[in-house]
């Protein structure tokens, strides 16, 4: 079977009001005899013999018949003889129908052929015919039985009524057996039928009694389960069929319901038996998952309907019926539950949607919100109703799903609504604080409103701080219109008070108070300027709400410091030409009439200033040269002489004629630079009397770039403006050629000005000027010391160089030794290098002071000190000391000791056994001394790593060396000898036979030369 037979559930409804099932179903079972039907219908009066049953023993026919089994079927042949005898009758009649038969056989036969035998033969020929009459009507009972049964069943009314009393009495008339072939298949065609009658119609949805119905019904009919189950599979085939024959899309539909309905009644009808008994799968193709989809609809669908009986008047008795009615149905708890949430939703909703219309309606007034608020409070009714039983005693025997109602979830559309029910949680929340207080179960209310529209924490308190605050600035209207507050004696008390009976929160309540004093304010200074009436009231205001001195400040310093700024931004932007009596008036005007503290005045025009000196440090930073450069920071020394400093005076309320103050940092130069007095750069930042009555009134230093700038873009800003006055002003000319212009000693004063601005303090501005003059006596010295060597002329030239550039004498020398230093390292690595320097002139070195570890590198003096190490593994003399190898050559190249020892290790087994073949080779050469010198390193390097004696193809060669080295002269130390020997493995005979003989290794040697000469 197709799977969409069962999971196509949402197909549309054929309108056709033909039924699906009893329009071509209704056919006679296979296991029946095809009878024929008349289509009038006729109705029999039976006479029955004396000996018939009585008519108390036959059940009664109604006079209504019932069109779930058809119109009655009609008696042929002979049937409605047979149907006119009761058993006992029957049997006497076929009892005489065959005596009769086999006496006028005999008679006919004896009277014809006048013999005994020729009558014994007709007798038994009518006999046989007699039986053949007997056995048809004895054989016709049970079809007669079945079609008095089907006439009963089809003349009551109500087929349901059946019992299986009167099926048996139908029987018993009959003297048939309930498993006779033919009754049975009757039995089992008026079940199939009944149960396609219950089943619904098309179009139509179970109504739960159906499984009831039939049950009751089988039981009348005392059919086996076996039976009853393949009658269903039999109303499973038909509607496959009638599937295959329907061309229409709606029609399939409805046939796929169909059949998810007949699953379902199934199911329930055989209980746990109908997995076996209802082989859906093997016969029609159905997994096991349709099936379970088939029940889950179905339950759901009957669930859903007793819960349409339910409303919010539910009880205990409702909810112990629906968890009955689960369980009957084969519904999980999972669906129950997840059902009866939506159909107390869909209750709750119905209460929302009349309270929305209300809201929303256009000629809402103040008797709808009433309205309004009743329909809310039947949801907060209903919702305390669902809680209060889920904590019942006996909740465990209550229908799924109890507890509180949310909105959100399910097939409704409010999730999208939201605003909605915003305005509704609004609405209920304004009712609340109608009063101007609010309750305590209004405040439990609100809570369980929040949860059943599904409002977030933050919207419903957002919502609920949005009237509380309206509440509350009503009341305090009220309190201070009509003096209640003001007469108070404690009116913070007073204030508590009001915010505990609205449940509203201190600090919001102190933002509003703050907000109420701000709008004061601001009504206040449209003017520009707060008089002492202003003043008064705001004092008189600042009491009554209690507000903190620190929020007065910060409300002053915003809304009175926007205005203020305002009128620094406009005294600014006239820049240096602009700021006239005019506009210093109008600063002085705002910064005293608008009561700003000093300190926020200062700031405020600090930002301001300091945004313009920012500009002009970015054009500067963008100037082509450093002349260029120079003369941006000129016009913002400038703008901070010019337009800074008279607006710092007039916020201070002081005059310009007055004679300043000498700058703190004046002082502090005189104390940084009484060491470094001898620079000439440093000096001319401190004028004369002269120069700077002619310079005239000095810049202000309190608004600086300190924290706007990096330290080192400051340092670099005052660096160029340094060394612009130190070279002078460069003016290009044509064919590539410039001319400097020398500036006189005001540029230094506006360079001290440059470092107030800048904010650079004493101590950096004294670093700058040393760091130049430094970097001038370098270069100098540099060249004059290109070798490194220093001569008493050069000396002479760099004392005079000193004096030029004004540099005190210790860092002078400081910057010569540097110099002398590196010159020599670098020569000293040289020689490291290409190997000209050995450890003696080393310790040389260090004896003179001269700092090794510094000018020469770590890998280096490694380096070096391998090469010293491999000198004495090849000095031929075949000493080592340890100490001297290990301790004192590493300590004088500052090295580790462990890694040295290692180095050795190293180089002693590598040139252990290129000692030996060296020795052998010489040995080959003639080359006795060679021989001896390389058996020495050999030596040398046993005495650092201990080795095994040494293997060598040819032993006559290691002899001749042991008799080389042991005869050579001079005459070498025993224990040397005695530890070649062991290296050399030769054993002790040898060697005294070796040392014996004569000199004759070369002997031969030269007298073969001789000859040849």
């Amino acid at each position: 079977m197709n799977p969409s037979l069962i999971t196509a559930t949402n197909a549309p409804i054929s309108p056709s009001p033909r039924p699906p099932l009893l329009c071509h179903f209704l056919t006679p079972s296979p296991l029946r005899l095809s009878q024929s039907q008349s289509p009038s219908r006729r109705r029999y009066r039976v006479s029955f013999p004396r000996c018939a049953a009585t008519s108390s023993e036959q059940p009664l026919v109604s006079t209504k018949k019932s069109d779930v089994h058809g119109n009655k079927k009609e008696l042929t042949g002979l049937q409605p003889i047979v149907e006119k005898m009761t058993p006992p009758v029957r049997l006497a009649t076929s009892a005489v129908v065959l005596a009769a038969s086999l006496a006028s056989g005999y008679g006919l036969g004896l009277r014809l052929a006048g013999s005994r035998n020729i009558a014994f033969g007709a007798a038994a020929a009518a006999g046989a015919a007699g039986g053949a009459v007997v056995y048809a009507m004895n054989s016709a009972v049970p079809e007669v039985a079945a079609i008095g049964l089907h006439n009963y069943v089809a003349e009551i009314e109500d087929p349901a009524s059946v019992t299986k009393d009167d099926i048996e009495k139908i029987a018993s008339r009959y003297g048939v057996n309930k498993g006779d072939e033919a009754f049975q298949a009757e039995i089992c065609d008026i079940y199939c039928r009944y149960v396609t009658s219950v089943l619904p119609a098309e179009g139509q949805s179970l109504k739960g009694d159906e499984v009831d119905k039939i049950v009751k019904f089988k039981s009348a009919l005392g059919i086996d389960d076996p039976d009853a189950a393949s009658m269903h599979m039999e109303i499973g085939r038909r509607i496959f069929r009638q599937r295959l024959e329907t061309g229409e899309r709606e029609g399939d539909a409805e046939q796929r319901r169909a059949f998810m309905r007949l699953v379902y009644v199934s199911a329930l009808v055989f209980g746990d038996a109908a997995s076996f008994l209802l082989p859906w799968k093997r016969v029609l193709k159905v997994t096991d998952a349709q099936v379970e989809i088939a029940i889950r609809e179905n339950a759901k669908q009957l669930y859903a309907e007793r819960l349409k009986l339910v409303g919010r008047d539910i009880n205990v008795e409702n909810l112990v019926d629906l968890r009955k009615a689960q369980l009957s149905i084969k519904l999980s708890d999972e669906l129950a539950e997840d059902l009866f949430r939506e159909h107390t939703r869909t209750v709750a909703i119905e209460n929302i949607s009349s309270a929305l219309s209300v809201l929303k309606s256009r000629t809402r007034a103040v008797k709808s919100m009433s309205l309004v608020v009743e329909e809310l409070e039947k949801v907060l009714e209903f919702n305390n109703l669902l809680v209060s039983l889920k904590s019942h005693s006996e909740a465990d025997q209550f229908a799924r799903g109890l507890g509180p109602i949310s909105l959100i979830g399910g097939d409704s559309d409010f999730e999208r609504r939201m605003d909605d029910l915003k305005l509704l949680y609004r609405a209920y929340v304004t009712d609340a604080l109608s009063t101007g207080r609010i309750e305590e179960n209004k405040l439990v209310a609100m809570s369980q409103l929040r949860n059943i529209l599904g409002l977030g924490t933050r919207e419903a308190e957002a919502i609920s701080v949005d009237v509380t605050s309206k509440a509350y600035r009503k009341r305090l209207a009220n309190a201070v219109t009509s003096g209640d507050l003001e007469a108070q004696d404690s009116k913070a008390k007073y204030l508590q008070k009001l915010c505990e009976e609205l449940h509203f929160d201190a600090q919001k309540a102190s933002a509003i108070h703050e907000e109420i004093y701000r709008q004061k304010l601001q009504q206040y200074v449209t003017d520009g300027e707060l008089s002492d009436d202003n003043v008064a009231a705001l004092l008189r205001l600042r009491v009554m709400l209690c507000i903190p001195q620190q929020t007065i400040e910060a409300a002053h310093a915003e809304i009175c410091g926007s205005i203020f700024e305002k009128v620094v931004r406009e005294a600014i932007s006239s820049g240096v030409d602009g700021y006239d009596a005019e506009t210093r008036k109008s600063v002085r005007k705002a910064a005293h009439g608008l009561r700003l503290s000093r300190e926020t005045a200062m700031s405020i025009a600090s930002k301001a200033a300091r945004r313009v000196f920012t500009n002009y440090i970015r054009r500067a930073r963008a100037a082509e040269n450093r002349t260029e450069s120079a003369k941006e920071l000129k016009k913002m020394i400038a703008f901070n002489t010019l337009v800074v400093t008279e607006m710092v005076a007039d916020i201070k309320g002081e005059s310009s004629d007055k004679e300043p103050e000498e700058p703190i940092q004046v002082k502090e130069v005189d104390t940084e630079v009484e060491e470094w007095g001898s620079l000439e750069s440093l000096k001319k930042t401190r004028p004369d009397k002269e120069l700077a009555e002619k310079m005239g009134k000095p810049g202000q230093t309190e608004i600086t770039l300190k924290d706007d700038l990096p330290d080192r873009d400051r340092i670099d800003l005052y660096k160029t403006y340094l060394l612009y006055c130190l070279t002078g002003e460069v003016t290009r000319i044509p064919f590539g050629a410039q001319i400097t212009t020398k500036r006189d000693d005001s540029e230094y004063l506006l360079l001290n000005q440059l470092g107030g601005i800048l904010g650079l303090t004493s101590k950096e501005i004294v670093n700058i000027h040393v760091g130049l003059a430094e970097q001038a006596f370098r270069q100098q010295a540099e060249v004059i010391l290109a070798d490194g060597q220093l001569t008493k002329a050069r000396v002479e030239q760099l004392d005079e160089l000193q004096k030029q550039v004004g540099l005190p004498q210790p860092q002078a020398e400081k910057v010569i030794k540097n110099i002398t230093t590196t010159k020599m390292a670098n020569a000293i690595e040289t020689a490291v290098n290409q190997g000209r320097l050995n450890i003696k002139q080393i310790r040389e070195l260090k004896e003179a002071n001269v700092s090794l570890d510094s000018m020469i590198a770590v890998s280096l003096r490694e380096k070096l000190f391998k090469k010293t190490v491999n000198d004495i593994f090849s000095s031929g003399t075949g000493e080592f000391d340890e100490t001297e190898v290990y301790e004192t050559i590493p300590s004088d190249l500052s090295i580790d000791v462990e890694k040295a020892k290692g180095v050795v290790h190293d180089l002693a087994r590598s040139r252990l056994s290129n000692s030996l073949i060296q020795s052998v080779a010489l040995l080959r050469q003639r080359n006795r001394k060679g021989v001896v010198s390389s058996l020495n390193d050999l030596l040398a390097c046993d005495k650092a790593v201990p080795s095994e004696p040494l293997s060598w193809e040819v032993a006559e060669e290691l002899s001749d060396l042991y008799d080389i080295y042991s005869k050579s002269d001079p005459k070498p130390a025993p224990e040397k000898v005695s530890r070649l020997q062991y290296l050399l493995g030769i054993d002790d005979s040898t060697a005294t036979a070796l040392r014996e003989m004569e000199d004759g290794v070369f002997s031969s040697a030269a007298e073969e030369g001789n000859f040849v000469f």
